[in-house]
Formats: C-alpha cells, sequence, structure tokens
C-alpha cells in the first residue's frame, strides 16, 4: 500500500503457482493484484478451477491483498468486423466473468479492441452490441465482477485512445441497455502517452482527468495501468517501461498516483521484468516517487527484460485480436 493508503498491485504471472504468487505480491509491498486466468494467447480455457485457488484466495485473504483483477486474454475483440471473431469473445467474456466471480476477483479488465479499418463508429456499435449480450449471457443475477475497458494507444484501428471515443463508447454501451455500475474503465498511462496525451506533466494529467470526468465519469475509472513508456508521445505505440526510466517520466506518474480525484482506484503495475525481481524494484521506485526522492539508475539488463504482462523492447503497436497471438506470443505486453 501506498503512503497514502491508496492501493497498488501489479501483473503478477501464475506459472510459478498461485499461492507463490499471492506470497510475492505480499512480500514486495503490493496491496492488490492483477492476473491472467489461464493462457492470455489461446481461445481455450481450462475445463475446471486449478487445483490451487482456494489456497491461493486464502493467502490473498491472509496478506490483505485486494481487489484482484483478472486479465481477458488479448484475442477478445468485441469491436470485430468478423463474425467468428466476434462471437468469440462474446463466449470468452462470459466465461471469463464467470471465472473471475470463482476467483473472488473485483475487476474483468479488457481492452476495448480494433474496428479492422471500417471506422471507429461501427466498431463501437459492435462493441456496445456485444457487451450486451455477453451480460445477457450471464443473466439478470449480476456477478460481483465489473467489466472494466482500457483505453488503447490508438494504433492498428483499435478505440478507445481518445477521450471522445471513450465518451461514444460509454454512451453506446448504455444505450445498447447495459446499466453502468456493471462496467467501467481502466487508464493505462502508457497507452494514454503513446495516444498523445501528456501525461508527463502535472497540467497535462489534471487536463486528461477533466476530459475523462466528463466523458465517462471518474467515479467510473476503477484502474490505473501505471506505466512508464519508451514510445514517443503520439507515436500511439504500446511500449511499457521502468517507472520514472521512461518518456512519462516522473512528474506525471507522481500526480496520477497521488491526485486527488483518484483516491478511489486501485494502481496496478505492468511494468517490464516481473518474474526477474523488478516487481520488487518498481514497487520501491514508486514509493521513491511519490515521496520526491531521487531514483536510483538501472543496470543495462533492466532495459532487455521481458514478462508476460510488462516489457520494455522492442517496439509494439496495438493490433486487432485477430492477430493478438502474433502479435504477443513469447513477448507480453
Amino acid at each position: 500500500m501506498l503512503s497514502n493508503g491508496r492501493r497498488l498491485g501489479a501483473h503478477l504471472a501464475l506459472g510459478a503457482g498461485m499461492v507463490k504468487a499471492a506470497d510475492r505480491a505480499a512480500d514486495v509491498g503490493m496491496s492488490a493484484l492483477q492476473v491472467f486466468s489461464d493462457n492470455p494467447t489461446s481461445w481455450r480455457r481450462r475445463s475446471a478451477p486449478p487445483v490451487e485457488l482456494p489456497a491461493f484466495l486464502a493467502r490473498l485473504a491472509h496478506h490483505d491483498v485486494a481487489p484482484l483483477a483478472i486479465h481477458a486474454p488479448y484475442l477478445v475483440n468485441l469491436a470485430s468486423p468478423e463474425t467468428e471473431t466476434g462471437d468469440r469473445s462474446v463466449m470468452m467474456l462470459v466465461n471469463e466473468l464467470a471465472v473471475a466471480q470463482a476467483y473472488g476477483a473485483r475487476f474483468l479488465n479488457i481492452h476495448i479492441g480494433s474496428h479492422r479499418g471500417d471506422g471507429a463508429e461501427a466498431g463501437i456499435d459492435r462493441l456496445a452490441a456485444r457487451v450486451a449480450t455477453v451480460f445477457a449471457g450471464i443473466g439478470d443475477g449480476a456477478p460481483d465482477p465489473i467489466l472494466v475497458l482500457e483505453n488503447g494507444a490508438g494504433g492498428g484501428f483499435g478505440i478507445g485512445a481518445t477521450v471522445e471515443e471513450l465518451g461514444a463508447i460509454d454512451t453506446a454501451i448504455a444505450a445498447a441497455g447495459v446499466p453502468r455500475e456493471r462496467y467501467g474503465y481502466c487508464l493505462d498511462t502508457a497507452h494514454a502517452w503513446g495516444a498523445g496525451y501528456d501525461v508527463g506533466t502535472e497540467a497535462g494529467v489534471d487536463e486528461l482527468l477533466a476530459g475523462l470526468g466528463v466523458a465517462v465519469g471518474l467515479h467510473r475509472l476503477h484502474m490505473v495501468h501505471l506505466n512508464d513508456s519508451r514510445a514517443a508521445r503520439g507515436s500511439r505505440t504500446d511500449r511499457h517501461e521502468h517507472l520514472g526510466a521512461g518518456q512519462v517520466g516522473v512528474d506525471g506518474i507522481r500526480r496520477v498516483v497521488t491526485h486527488p480525484l483518484l483516491g478511489h482506484v486501485t494502481y496496478y503495475l505492468e511494468t517490464p521484468g516481473m518474474e526477474e525481481g523488478y516487481d520488487a524494484v518498481n514497487v520501491a521506485r514508486l514509493h521513491d516517487i511519490v515521496a520526491g526522492r531521487p531514483l536510483a539508475a538501472l543496470p543495462d539488463a533492466a532495459f532487455t527484460t521481458r514478462s508476460p504482462k510488462g516489457r520494455s523492447a522492442p517496439a509494439e503497436t496495438e493490433q486487432g485480436a485477430e492477430t493478438a497471438a502474433a502479435a504477443v506470443a513469447g513477448r507480453g505486453r
């Protein structure tokens, strides 16, 4: 937990064991956690919950690590013009919401998706209709998890990169009959930077949050993916970097994590090298950033590390879900 009482988590892989991931989160000072429930680059889902799940949930409760967020697979694209991809995405999300409920997760985070070239308006219409279908598939007994839509960097015909598009998405989903309490938003700082927003300055952060407040309501911003970026601002690329070592820098990160209007959100790091010890490094760097302390230099090896969710290099652009498996296989975002 941060010194200002805000909850801080990170995306950790479960490959080494679910219980170990829960213990690791607590050991490095996290008070929340984000995970994949299964392979993020496959349509296939396991047929039964992991045998470690009860022990995992017990360890999270023991350490007071919450809220838990499930990150949906990269293949999901509710905005796709391809009927098969759209239908599979709906089925995937119905399943993932049920899984998230079984995990006791508060949030199911998804990438908004790509219109694949036929225009944002058409993509938003498909997205809204399919979100409505997802919740219709669940039925009236609403699960606890909130479906959280994440802003994009704008590459690969991705939608939801601008405040205006997020507002249009919000209006369209509500018009499709989905209650607003069942879905919300995640702000990824690296994505916002790639989309052209100056989240590297206090004034830029304030301006973005003011826009989001009008477009979707800041009370419906539930998560912040707190990432620095290797990409140039406005490049429409998504390249995560260690906190304070990228183009976003210290001032913007400090403003996001201490902003008076964001006291209700949970922060999740998706910085590189989580499985190589840089989870603890970035947690410590964030505490230093908040306290105004100088940051220690990172070794050269820090800038070539990879992990299942965060990465520092090489370049990557957002792509449609139909090609996401090839884009992220072995590389993590």
